[in-house]
């Protein structure tokens, strides 16, 4: 059964849950202006909202995915549906820039993590074959929303006040997210037989506080926290440095979206490996070469050369990231799974948060974002080196589970 057709629409409503929450908070960028030029607060302060998103994301992650282990997770992704709706409608009539940075960095960032790990601990259990793919597949639909979700943003606030155009998108949150999550349900090895959440290589008697301090999740955070500051500066700051070059706005913009088109083929490209070829062996290659793609912008002026860096690199940052929660299904407990990806997607929070930051102190100190792009790659390496210590639990005394014919 963990293996039925329903497996294929729990992906599906894992990548659309994903691409819609996604897009909603990414839809302050193309609010920026708009809201400033309305408002009169700083560009600074509103997009500082993101900066408390992924904080927020960082420090509810672990929570939303152990109430998803007690709970189950159609409970978690419906309440974090409903939040995320009502945040984006509460911050579309704020009057004061930290009533808007709560609303919408807070309660946003908040909200999406309660999509995220419990969606991909849900999906790695129902699936016990092509479980990377399944896994990428569902990361793929989050890297959607900047096609289909920012455009929407785009076209609505080109023809209605950034007011009215937030209370739109947080209508079609609502619409979305709301009757999808209700498709979500616990894998059928936890609804059939709890003893058996158990993965193929942890051992069984293993608790939750065992789980937490142990070498492997330790490794997989900080190799999640490394590998996203590797990524979070060259994402938020390329187009910046690409207009530095003297590459015109309209321009320097579609960087960004080769950048999110090449990830979409390296989610799918890199499940289907891991499944082939095993998730560290693939996160391992892939740590490598991110940290060498990172590296590359610093050698490039032309938009032509941006467009074969932002490809190259896209592809590759993209296509590592589902295999954390394929290396988390194959170690620890099915029972755990939830608290277990919230931890390492805080950790992963954490390290985004860190690019925008970064980047702009090294430009403001350096007038080049060139130390920005080597930082990148020494952070790059590390996770890399990181990655490369990481060991499977002994395979001494272990429960199974079945595997189907």
């Amino acid at each position: 059964m963990a293996n039925s057709r329903y497996r294929w629409v729990i992906v599906a409503a894992g990548g659309l849950l994903g691409c819609v929450a996604i897009g909603g908070m990414f839809s302050l960028p193309v609010f920026l202006q708009p809201i400033a030029r309305e408002t009169g607060w700083s560009v600074t302060g509103i997009s500082s909202a993101m900066t408390i998103g992924f904080l927020a994301m960082a420090c509810t992650s672990m929570a939303w995915g152990t109430l998803s282990d007690r709970l189950g997770p159609l409970p978690v992704v419906l309440t974090g549906s409903v939040v995320l709706a009502s945040s984006l409608a509460l911050a579309s009539r704020a009057t004061s820039l930290i009533a808007f940075q709560l609303m919408f960095g807070l309660m946003v960032g908040g909200s999406i993590s309660a999509i995220f790990a419990p969606m991909m601990a849900t999906v790695t259990g129902w699936f016990d074959t092509h479980r990377s793919l399944a896994v990428s597949l569902v990361s793929a639909g989050m890297g959607m929303a900047p096609m289909t979700m920012s455009p929407l943003a785009a076209w609505l606030v080109s023809n209605h006040d950034w007011r009215t155009s937030m209370q739109i998108v947080a209508l079609v949150v609502a619409a979305i997210m709301i009757p999808v999550s209700l498709l979500v349900r616990r894998p059928p090895t936890l609804q059939m037989a709890p003893a058996a959440t158990t993965s193929t290589t942890a051992q069984p008697e293993m608790s939750l506080a065992q789980a937490l301090r142990s070498p492997q999740f330790i490794i997989l955070m900080l190799t999640n926290f490394f590998c996203c500051a590797t990524h979070s500066g060259p994402i938020i700051h390329t187009v910046s440095y690409a207009i530095t070059c003297g590459i015109p706005m309209i321009a320097a913009v579609t960087i960004y979206s080769v950048e999110g088109l090449a990830g979409m083929g390296g989610r799918i490209a890199f499940g289907l490996l891991g499944d082939r070829f095993g998730a560290k062996r693939v996160l391992v290659s892939g740590l490598l070469a991110q940290a060498f793609g990172a590296l590359g912008y610093v050698f490039v002026r032309e938009l032509a050369a941006f467009y074969a860096v932002a490809a190259l690199f896209g592809f590759i940052y993209a296509g590592t990231m589902p295999l954390y929660s394929v290396l988390v299904r194959e170690n620890f407990p099915l029972r755990m799974l939830g608290t277990v990806i919230g931890g390492t997607a805080m950790a992963g929070s954490l390290g985004m948060a860190t690019g925008p930051l970064a980047g702009g102190l090294i430009y403001d100190t350096f007038a080049s974002y060139a130390w920005l792009y080597i930082g990148s790659w020494a952070f790059g390496m590390g996770a890399f080196f990181i990655a490369m210590t990481f060991r499977p639990f002994p395979k001494g005394v272990v429960h199974r589970e079945p595997v189907p014919a």
